[in-house]
């Protein structure tokens, strides 16, 4: 590793994080050593990147001075943070803190943070089309990252707007599923609106494009998509690829979606909404052209599809 500069990966053995890891140990030549940052190294998915190459530490986001020895000698952080884990934007904007002031003390040259807009910038604080949530947002994950990027303000930082999870169609349960009528549906509050998605192993390739060109992008906001497809337009890829299908799609209301009763249904509601009622602004702050620059192998939805076609299938129980 001493003659490679350290990329310190935040979220190692998740889905940006892993991309980004990954990225780096297949790029023997690229200059960059991975420095796999988990709160368990026992992992198996931990395991595997230090079998793959990768200098594994442990660090807990909620520890700043872990994060700090995690970093010390690092050329680069890829800084994220995982709303999921305890749903709470406070939480999420306490951790981003620890992350900033852990990569000034360790003097760190580059920063990507992984960030998204700030929803509340769309609406009028007394709007009554979509509800606040915790007290003060909008849509709290993307909300508390956009607060949180005033936070690395002083250090060299790129800013690096991502995308919807195709792998949430799997992953996350958001997949079409059958109904008692032994028929494929699903159910979103998206109308007709594109919503720009991405595979969230492309998010840390295109991470590892910025990390490789370096000062071109630092100070940079940079959006990165695979595609923006309608509901349902993926749903017909979906049956292209999977031979299962007509999928139903049914275009509920925002409000309906949010009363699913699901952990996150309110959240997840107003994300969508979101990308359906801003969908321009949305997808104008999202570039196809700049996602190639960076990761010229990004996948389209369809490509998505077929590489992850058995677990999709598994998923929608077909």
């Amino acid at each position: 590793m001493a003659d490679k500069k350290i990329i310190a990966v935040l979220g190692s053995t998740g889905a940006q994080g892993g991309g980004l890891c990954r990225s780096i140990l297949a790029d023997a030549a690229g200059g960059f050593a991975c420095r796999a940052v988990t709160r368990d190294t026992t992992k198996d998915k931990a395991k595997a990147l230090a079998a793959a190459g990768a200098q594994v530490v442990q660090a807990d986001l909620d520890d700043v001075e872990s994060l700090k020895k995690a970093f010390a000698g690092a050329h680069g952080v890829y800084a994220v943070t995982n709303f999921w884990e305890h749903f709470s934007g406070e939480k999420e904007k306490t951790q981003a803190k620890n992350i900033a002031d852990a990569a000034k003390a360790a003097g760190v040259k580059h920063v990507v943070w992984s960030t998204l807009e700030d929803i509340r910038k769309f609406m009028k604080p007394d709007d009554k089309r979509m509800p606040m949530l915790q007290e003060k947002y909008r849509v709290p994950h993307f909300d508390a990252k956009a607060e949180a990027n005033a936070l690395f303000s002083g250090l060299p930082t790129t800013y690096l707007v991502t995308s919807f999870y195709w792998d949430n169609l799997y992953t996350f349960g958001l997949g079409p599923k059958k109904g008692d009528d032994g028929k494929l549906a699903w159910a979103f509050p998206m109308g007709t609106a594109k919503m720009a998605g991405i595979a969230a192993e492309d998010i840390g390739k295109a991470a590892y494009g910025i990390f490789k060109a370096g000062s071109e992008y630092i100070g940079k906001t940079v959006g990165i998509l695979g595609e923006a497809l309608t509901i349902d337009e993926m749903g017909k890829v979906l049956t292209k690829v999977t031979g299962a299908g007509p999928i139903q799609y049914n275009a509920v209301e925002a409000d309906a979606y949010r009363k699913f009763g699901f952990p996150g249904a309110d959240e997840l509601g107003n994300m969508f909404q979101a990308y359906r009622d801003f969908a321009k602004e949305m997808l104008a702050n999202r570039s196809l052209d700049a996602t190639r620059k960076l990761n010229p192998a990004a996948q389209s939805f369809e490509q998505f599809v077929t590489k992850n076609k058995a677990a999709i299938k598994t998923a929608m129980g077909v």
